[in-house]
């Protein structure tokens, strides 16, 4: 994860389009030091959860498959954590590689009980087809398998992720140099340790290595709160609800900027108030703000990394 802080510090310091405001990150800081709102993963009601192997491949298909909602105005992540968990529940093997080799979109659409294409359903098939492909050749065709080859460590398990599964390998050229961002392959890891609560399969000895996760919601919350700027040109293509680009200075700069400034915000809270505060607690945190403004408008991307 060091990748991400460093390459996103890189795109931070050149962008053109996406600026951080130092003042904004002071008031924001000031405001939540003392008190880091806490938000527990929901892992009650619409996730699957039996503390064993089974969620830990439940898991992966979720994030495999977590991108890219706002095209069906109707579809949300809640829709295909609950759909998943359903499907789990009604037969335990509907997530065996094999299986997920096989699948098509329509039988991926009836899994989830959604009445119509999914976005970038295709996509999402391939996906699919690849970890299925990978966890047999490689892992047992077990998620368990791969999170214990990691060996306790969020940092490794990122790695494992990335290197063996192409889906997961969320880079960007930003003029002429490598960006790293890495967000499903990341929230897997969250995720584990979140719903095993840092126990078992969700045990990682670094987790406070971990990013947030660069999505749709977080650039939309923190310019919100002051955090980041738009350039006029960018702020009217959002405010257009007009596509932005996978790839693009725009697109990568909003991401990018999202992680350094949040990684600053960590930062400063940990000086002003002597805590240790987790960039995932931090995103998850700005991500529920996020979803608690249903007139929130994010920049609109067609895009597999979320």
């Amino acid at each position: 994860m060091e990748e991400v802080r460093a390459s996103s510090a890189w795109v931070a310091s050149r962008s053109a389009h996406v600026f951080v405001d130092s003042s904004g990150i002071e008031k924001v800081v000031e405001t939540i030091k003392d008190s880091i709102p806490k938000v527990e993963w929901d892992f009650e009601g619409i996730h699957y959860f039996d503390n064993g192997p089974l969620t830990v491949q439940y898991l992966f298909v979720l994030d495999a498959l977590n991108f890219c909602f706002w095209p069906d105005k109707d579809l949300s992540y809640d829709h295909l954590a609950s759909g998943l968990k359903a499907a789990l529940q009604n037969d335990k093997s509907v997530f065996d590689a094999d299986r997920l080799q096989k699948y098509t979109g329509p039988q991926l659409r009836e899994l989830l009980k959604w009445p119509r294409p999914l976005p970038l359903e295709d996509e999402r098939v391939r996906l699919m087809h690849e970890i299925g492909h990978e966890l047999e050749r490689s892992f047992e065709g077990k998620a368990s398998t791969l999170v214990e080859s990691s060996g306790k460590s969020a940092g490794k398990l990122v790695a494992l992720v990335t290197r063996h599964f192409p889906g997961f390998r969320d880079h960007s050229v930003y003029k002429g140099h490598q960006v790293f961002l890495y967000k499903r392959a990341q929230i897997f890891a969250a995720d584990l340790w979140g719903a095993f609560k840092g126990e078992g399969y969700g045990e990682f000895n670094d987790v406070g290595s971990i990013t947030i996760f660069a999505d749709y919601i977080v650039p939309a919350v923190l310019r919100q709160l002051g955090v980041l700027r738009y350039s006029s040109a960018l702020a009217s293509i959002i405010e257009a609800n007009s596509e932005i680009g996978p790839g693009s200075e725009e697109e990568v700069e909003l991401r990018a900027c999202s992680v350094y400034a949040v990684e600053k915000m960590r930062e400063l809270i940990g000086t002003k108030s002597g805590k240790q505060v987790l960039s995932v607690e931090l995103d998850l945190w700005l991500w529920s703000f996020g979803i608690k403004c249903p007139s929130l408008q994010h920049h609109r991307t067609l895009s597999i990394y979320y």
